[in-house]
C-alpha cells in the first residue's frame, strides 16, 4: 500500500492495523470513532496541527518495512 495524503485514515488501519501508533502519536486518539476513519491524512494533520508529508513519509516506512517482514 502507497498512502498519500489523500489517503483514509480507516483505509490504512484496515490495511495494517500496527499504523495506528503514528495517529497516536500525532494526539488522534479517537481512530474507533468512524468520522475519524472517513478522514484523509491531510484533513487528520490539519484538525490535529501537524505536518502531513511527515506522516505520510513515516506510514509508507513503516509500511514497506512491514511488508518485507
Amino acid at each position: 500500500m502507497q498512502v498519500t495524503k489523500d489517503t483514509l485514515v480507516g483505509d490504512i488501519l484496515d490495511h495494517d492495523v500496527g499504523a495506528a501508533k503514528f495517529f497516536f502519536e500525532i494526539g488522534m486518539h479517537c481512530l474507533g470513532c468512524p468520522a475519524s476513519r472517513g478522514e484523509s491524512i491531510a484533513d487528520a494533520c490539519e484538525v490535529h496541527g501537524t505536518d502531513a508529508d511527515a506522516l505520510v513519509k513515516k506510514l509508507n516506512d513503516y509500511l514497506a518495512e512491514a511488508g518485507n517482514k
